[in-house]
């Protein structure tokens, strides 16, 4: 049996183990910091100076003082000082400065971005997969043909999107 869990590596009360309540507040505090995480702001090299308990980072590469070897983990600053929390991949924390989403892909965190096969909207899919480029109406004695097949093609992928009925 292991004696931490896979993901979080959150410590297992073992039989007959000593002082339990340890590393079960250890397990919560680690917990506190990853379920539904919020970061202050973007990634950074060094610890903030006066942290409030609560507040959370991600430590950016080579981070500098207590975050010196913890690239790309939370860090957490508790009541017991820093925790430090390795992102699975996959994982999403909120960004309070920018109002953004971070997304850990097993590498870098990515800021911003949403990824996904289609966008949908009270149901209703308004954004799906691309489609050929339309070609640009071009030289000839038809100009105005070519013109009409242009824009019915643009209204044509506009509505295919769902962005106009």
């Amino acid at each position: 049996m292991a004696d931490a869990t896979a993901r979080f590596a959150l410590p297992f009360l073992i039989p007959g183990q000593a002082q339990k309540e340890l590393f079960h507040n250890e397990a919560l505090a680690v917990l506190d910091s990853a379920l539904q995480a919020a970061v202050e702001g973007p990634p950074q090299v060094s610890p903030p100076t006066s942290p409030v308990e609560g507040q959370c980072w991600i430590v950016a590469a080579a981070a500098s003082g207590a975050w010196s070897g913890k690239d790309g983990c939370l860090a957490a600053w508790t009541s017991g000082g820093w925790r430090f929390v390795p992102p699975p991949p996959g994982m999403s924390v909120w960004n309070k400065a920018d109002a953004l989403t971070l997304r850990y892909d097993g590498t870098a965190w990515s800021a911003g971005e949403v990824v996904g096969s289609s966008l949908r909207v009270g149901g209703v899919q308004v954004v799906g997969e691309r489609l050929p480029a339309i070609a640009s109406p071009s030289g000839g004695t038809i100009i105005d043909e070519e013109a009409r097949a242009a824009v019915s093609a643009v209204i044509a992928s506009l509505m295919s999107h769902g962005l106009i009925d």
